[in-house]
């Protein structure tokens, strides 16, 4: 941890001050912030949170409005929490009922209703004076293989002809945002986080990729890792982003762009170090969340003067 910690991230030209816990919780009295999104959202709420609790002690679990995880500050009267929302849109499991031939090895379908948002973040509109979407990293066959794949729906009905994860994503997020720009106050902050970097070195998380490193990638290998034209294993970020910038374009949604920075630290994910027997054998070594304290922090530091800038001249 000391290691990964000896490494921070310096903008050029110009200048990015460590949050001030007491400073910012002040800043968004009788104010609320929430994270939508998947577990990468949760990685950057847990270390909000366990920067802003030094500043009240009488800080308390909040798990309401269809939160998964939160804290209210009472001291402030501020609700900081996430909303676990992995394709933002509202998908459930459909079994096969049918009988088929043997060959057919399709075990059932997840359906995506693209115009209905997850019942999780249903209900948020005018509770949150900030909101931070994301989504992503569920977009790919890895979480939805052939057997078990996403099928989307529209008004109620498949949308045909059938749409592939992409062409879906692209959908979903042009959805996602008319309900955003609909149903959120026009005075709420609202951002869009892209794409958190995975570093699975010579296999997907559930074909032994690694990231035992011990320093952050060069600049000159960043290319080499990420960029689509390599079809490499982490290649899924760049292409996802392409695709968010065009869905928030001309929207009052700010892209909040932390995967250049994030990109380098191939050393910053817990790999083997998961803290229960027998996770990697099971679930393979973790190289897209991130050791806390450690670049989510960064994140952190990144938001909250967006934040500031944003209530200063608004």
């Amino acid at each position: 941890m000391g290691i990964i910690n000896s490494w921070e991230w310096v903008p050029r030209d110009c200048n990015l001050e460590r949050i001030d816990p007491w400073r910012f919780l002040g800043l968004m009295r009788n104010r609320n912030i929430g994270f939508v999104g998947d577990s990468l959202s949760e990685n950057f709420l847990v270390s909000f949170l366990c920067i802003l609790r030094v500043a009240d002690g009488g800080a308390k679990k909040w798990k309401r409005k269809g939160a998964w995880r939160g804290a209210y500050f009472p001291k402030y009267n501020v609700t900081v929490a996430y909303h676990r929302a992995v394709l933002l849109a509202n998908y459930k499991w459909k079994p096969k009922h049918s009988a088929v031939s043997a060959q057919d090895e399709l075990k059932g379908v997840y359906r995506v209703d693209v115009d209905i948002v997850a019942d999780e973040w249903s209900s948020i509109a005018g509770f949150y004076d900030v909101l931070v979407f994301n989504t992503g990293h569920w977009w790919g066959y890895d979480k939805f293989p052939k057997e078990t794949p996403l099928v989307f729906y529209q008004h109620g009905r498949p949308i045909n002809p059938p749409l592939g994860l992409l062409d879906g994503f692209q959908v979903v997020l042009e959805n996602i945002v008319h309900h955003i720009q609909k149903e959120v106050p026009k005075n709420t902050l609202k951002f869009w986080r892209l794409q958190s970097p995975r570093h699975f070195y010579g296999g997907e998380w559930n074909q032994n990729g690694s990231c035992l490193f011990d320093r952050p990638l060069e600049e000159n290998q960043l290319d080499l890792w990420f960029d689509p034209s390599n079809n490499g294993v982490n290649k899924e970020a760049r292409t996802l982003n392409h695709l968010i910038r065009k869905a928030v374009q001309g929207t009052d949604i700010q892209v909040l762009d932390l995967t250049h920075l994030s990109e380098f630290r191939a050393d910053a994910h817990p790999a083997i170090w998961l803290g229960e027997k027998d996770a990697v054998s099971i679930w393979g070594q973790d190289c897209m969340h991130w050791c806390l304290p450690g670049v989510p922090d960064t994140w952190v530091d990144i938001l909250v003067q967006l934040i500031h800038s944003s209530f200063k001249t608004g």
